[in-house]
């Protein structure tokens, strides 16, 4: 367990019940910090934080950031959005009113109470990127129409917001560029490829690929990705970002399929579909800055983080058939 801090700090975190968000608290309470956890459940489960509210330095708030929130931290990490394509395309309008309007408020609070945010932006602000790997320099390649739209251009929007907040009100924040990221906690029904993966496999279902399987992602395991977002939070001031966080080692859709199948004992078969709109060929984080800055480079291997993921995942299911 990390070492209790020697001062103990009440932090916000929005959209603490989703994924990154339970896992974040989770090591802020290890480390004695009180938290806030603000979160609409539009794309999150009450399930990720159950385990918490016993804590008494835990508090959960049902809010939606596109609206003020008045509350006394002397951080903020800012995951308030939905992250997969299922959920930020269900409702586009909310879902760029999320990162825009909820950008705008969650920096008003840090203005007006002079502490750190830290925004998590993505790798989809790069969109169907020409170079290779990405890094921080590259403006990207995005369609600001398609149906892809409201989560990359509502994320890039946003870090334009944090950057002008830091230029012209001298707020301290930091920009995380988060990548493909798995772990216990994904949402089975998010539609991203490894909770589909392994849901399939354990189902006995056909592993659906898109396209012909031979584009890219490089994944990087939920506790990587936490220790990622405190280091950068943790950073001197002057170290603003954005920093790509994530997982250098790249891997194929057939490759990602072949080792979920041979983890769960699968006998699915590969089913190949047609490529989504705007689906990026390929996506590889260029992690200098993170690791001659902050010290970080992701260290758990991708078959030990999935068998961590296969088990969570079988609990989940057992769960739901259990009469």
């Amino acid at each position: 367990m990390p070492p209790i801090s020697e001062s103990r700090k009440r932090i916000l975190v929005t959209g603490g019940a989703g994924f990154l968000g339970s896992h974040l608290i989770d090591r802020l309470l290890s480390q004695g910090h009180e938290v806030i956890c603000a979160d609409n459940l539009f794309s999150s489960t009450k399930r990720n934080i159950d385990h918490l509210h016993a804590n008494p330095r835990f508090e959960f708030l049902r809010h939606d950031v596109c609206f003020p929130l008045y509350v006394e931290v002397d951080e903020i990490y800012n995951l308030a959005c939905p992250a997969s394509p299922i959920h930020y395309q269900h409702d586009p309008i909310q879902t760029l009113k999320t990162s825009v309007h909820g950008a705008i408020n969650i920096l008003g609070l840090g203005k007006r109470l002079r502490c750190k945010v830290l925004q998590a932006s993505t790798s989809e602000v790069y969109g169907d990127p020409d170079i290779h790997p990405q890094t921080e320099d590259y403006w990207g390649n995005v369609n600001p129409i398609g149906l892809r739209s409201c989560y990359d251009e509502g994320k890039r929007a946003a870090e334009t917001l944090f950057f002008d907040y830091n230029r012209q009100h001298g707020l301290e924040i930091k920009v995380a560029r988060i990548f493909n990221t798995y772990g216990p906690r994904m949402h089975r029904h998010d539609g991203r490829v490894v909770s589909n993966f392994i849901v399939q496999a354990l189902l006995g279902q056909p592993i659906t690929i898109y396209g012909n399987g031979s584009q890219t992602r490089s994944f990087c395991y939920v506790d990587d990705l936490i220790d990622g977002l405190m280091k950068l939070m943790a950073s001197p001031a002057e170290v603003i970002g954005p920093i790509n966080i994530g997982n250098t080692r790249e891997f194929s859709m057939l490759e990602l399929a072949s080792l979920v199948i041979e983890i769960t004992g699968s006998r699915s078969a590969i089913e190949h579909l047609p490529l989504p709109s705007d689906d990026p060929r390929q996506r590889q984080p260029d992690v200098t800055k993170a690791r001659n800055i902050l010290g970080w480079a992701a260290e758990t291997q991708l078959r030990d983080g999935i068998e961590r993921t296969v088990a969570y995942f079988k609990t989940i299911l057992d769960d739901e058939i259990r009469p």
